[in-house]
């Protein structure tokens, strides 16, 4: 729960850091911020997210003791792996090619790449191990100062490239001031080894190609509009994407940090079955939670774009926020209730077909959608890539027999989404106010839960409540 509530916080964090970037940048500059930001995470996914799912897949306290090869052989990839990007990246620039982003800004991506992939490294070893006090202290140091210097950087230069270095002095700094505690002293350069590098990456690299894929679906879409309308289209685009990818799918990620992790936990000390049967739980548990959120999305954005999008974007945010919706719960579904499927068996090769649909799609639809340019076109297309991709994912998944949620359980979740629609739909055209935001929040997440724990949907009811009893527990014992 700790861990949890740690990362909650650092999604509001992160919330309050893109909005403040993306007002006092604007839009053009704020286009260039975003698509130098979205490049370094394509980056770091390339050549680095197999360290940190080979990370979250086999590191574990008894692992920390009995094999620190392991941790020594992550250690020594994670190093190699920078200093060849960084070579690389020299000489490119040597080589005089030019870019859609300019040197500077290339190099900064880099950065963050770098920076960026050694953060999720690190928490994700933190994570394996149940240490959430350590956990909340990297995020909560992390967050207090990107806040303050991407923020200061953002309003008193107005200038993507200044944003971007506070962004990866903030990275480095959550990790240096940690560093003592993150060291494993039974870990050394010596114990690395390319047999446990090839095993991690023979379990990592469909993952990552697959999200790699992903990735270059939005990347490509706003470097199209970068070259031919501009990069404040682009900075139109990237708000209302960025916004709500975080706001949908860090809903599921914050569960997927808890839930995987027990779901690898079962599968080790009681076997296989016991592993499926989490999965199918936490299935469960992510479409609960995260259909309701893009439904009260669409249903609240009146008011949050009043509220809370600067006002150069309004207008191009309500438009396009709607279009990107079923994509954004597809990819939320995809990750976090799907590939979990394939992990807890090792078997992710199938992830990189869905991943090659989704692409294949996005660039059909772009082709030949009619009627709409600009962003809106974009938008669509990218939402149906990740409607096809689920649909093939699903697929692949369902040869394997795996334990699916429960009918019962997906039905109860679909009607409790239905009647909070009709309860707040409503509300949608009142005057965009935080007045009306609270009610129509108020009376959504009431009316859903009253259903949902009502239907006790994946044991919902029941955790709650021995969650309740355990915390008046530790007040009377206080």
């Amino acid at each position: 729960m700790t861990v949890f509530l740690a990362f909650a916080c650092s999604l509001l964090v992160n919330f309050a850091i893109g909005l403040l970037v993306a007002k006092f940048l604007g839009p053009e500059e704020y286009g260039r911020f975003a698509l130098a930001y979205a490049t370094g995470i394509a980056v770091q996914t390339a050549f680095f997210d197999w360290i940190r799912l080979g990370a979250t897949r086999f590191y574990s306290e008894r692992i920390r003791t009995e094999e620190p090869a392991l941790r020594a052989t992550l250690d020594c990839g994670f190093a190699i792996i920078s200093t060849l990007l960084v070579i690389a990246a020299s000489l490119l620039v040597l080589t005089g090619v030019t870019f859609t982003l300019s040197n500077g800004l290339i190099a900064l991506a880099l950065g963050i790449a770098i920076t960026n992939g050694l953060f999720d490294y690190h928490t994700a070893l933190v994570r394996a191990r149940f240490h959430d006090g350590l956990f909340t202290r990297l995020v909560l140091v992390k967050n207090v100062m990107a806040l303050v210097l991407m923020g200061a950087g953002a309003f008193w230069f107005a200038s993507a490239k200044i944003t971007l270095v506070g962004g990866i002095v903030s990275l480095a700094g959550s990790i240096a001031t940690a560093r003592a505690s993150l060291r494993d002293h039974g870990s050394n350069p010596g114990l690395a080894r390319v047999a446990i590098a090839g095993a991690l990456m023979a379990y990592s690299l469909p993952i990552v190609v697959a999200n790699l894929l992903y990735l270059a679906i939005p990347l490509a879409n706003r470097s199209v509009l970068a070259i031919f309308y501009g990069f404040s289209e682009t900075g139109q685009f990237s708000l209302a994407y960025d916004f709500g990818t975080k706001a949908i799918q860090a809903i599921g990620s914050a569960l997927d940090i808890v839930l995987f992790q027990i779901a690898v936990a079962m599968h080790e000390l009681r076997g296989p079955a016991e592993g499926r049967q989490q999965v199918a739980r936490n299935m469960t548990i992510v479409v609960a939670m995260v259909l309701p959120a893009c439904t009260g999305l669409w249903l609240t954005l009146p008011s949050i774009e009043y509220l809370i999008v600067p006002a150069e974007y309004h207008g191009h945010f309500g438009e396009l926020l709607p279009l990107m919706m079923t994509g954004l719960f597809c990819m939320a579904i995809i990750h976090y209730a799907i590939y979990p499927i394939f992990q807890i068996e090792k078997k992710t090769v199938p992830l990189i077909a869905a991943a090659i649909a989704a692409c294949v799609a996005d660039a059909l639809l772009i082709v030949f959608l009619p009627g709409r340019d600009g962003a809106s076109s974009l938008a669509i297309a990218q939402a149906g890539a990740m409607l096809v991709a689920l649909v093939v994912l699903v697929g692949f998944a369902s040869v394997s027999k795996p334990q699916w949620p429960r009918v019962r359980d997906l039905f109860v979740i679909t009607v409790a989404n239905a009647c909070m629609a009709a309860l707040v739909l409503p509300m949608r055209d009142d005057v965009p106010s935080l007045t009306t935001l609270a009610l129509q929040v108020g009376t959504g997440v009431v009316s859903y839960a009253v259903v949902v724990l009502g239907f006790d949907v994946a044991g919902l009811r029941s955790m709650t409540i021995a969650r309740v009893r355990l915390a008046m527990a530790r007040t009377r014992t206080l």
